[in-house]
């Protein structure tokens, strides 16, 4: 997964993302709310893990701002000193998905992250995919459009199929990338966009097939799925 996380004690912080790096996760640290903010608002993470005390404000403000700003699918960790019963409501309550207690131990925190994964990641599917039109078939990696087959690059079909599972979400290129290609997503390229808009065209991507595919100023692309409501304002 890719995770944000913010805690302000430096040395903590490069142990939880050796951590995190061994188990396979890519990790995205902050030791202040301001860098966090920011690099939540550019990107996208499939998890967050917030520190509560903080040199420039507290966990919980970043939480509010969280919950009103961003994707309100991506899960948050509260990893605090704070032991209260009366913090841990608090915390759970402004919409903290788990809460941790420090020290932190290892394969705990490595055991949360993967519960929170399973409740809020779409999970691998070996079985055909189907969304309206499209029939995704994850064995022999072809995509069905109105029952006829399209021509895809297996980079496209793994752009297509990453896009479908995570309907609904704004991804951002950074993230597109290095889901799909496995490349930093600091890289100056403009290969998420040229595919995006491969897809788009030979997917049709459009309202009138029950979809959208837009693009997000600075940031990334949203495929949302829509209701025939939606698809007649479109």
């Amino acid at each position: 997964m890719r995770i944000a996380l913010l805690e302000d004690d430096e040395d903590q912080s490069r142990l939880i993302e050796l951590w995190l790096t061994e188990a396979g996760h890519t990790v995205h640290g902050c030791t202040n709310g301001a860098d966090f903010q920011r690099s939540v608002r550019n990107s996208s993470f499939d998890l967050l893990i917030i520190d509560w005390l903080l040199p420039d404000t507290s966990g919980i403000e970043v939480l509010d701002w969280v919950r009103e700003y961003v994707d309100r699918q991506v899960p948050v960790l509260f990893v605090t000193v704070r032991d209260s019963e009366e913090d841990i409501v608090r915390a759970l309550s402004h919409g903290a998905d788990d809460y941790m207690i420090k020290p932190v131990r290892r394969m705990e925190l490595l055991a949360r992250i993967s519960a929170l994964g399973r409740r809020t990641q779409p999970q691998p599917d070996l079985h055909d995919l189907m969304f309206g039109v499209y029939h995704l078939n994850v064995t022999e990696r072809t995509v069905n459009y109105q029952d006829a087959e399209v021509q895809l690059t297996p980079k496209e079909f793994e752009l297509a199929l990453f896009l479908f599972r995570n309907a609904g979400r704004l991804l951002s290129r950074g993230h597109i990338l290095e889901s799909v290609w496995g490349r930093r997503p600091d890289l100056n390229t403009r290969t998420v966009d040229t595919h995006i808009s491969r897809l788009r065209r030979k997917l049709n991507l459009e309202p009138e097939n029950g979809c959208r595919l837009t693009a997000v100023y600075h940031h990334g692309y949203r495929l949302e799925f829509l209701t025939e409501n939606q698809e007649e304002t479109a």
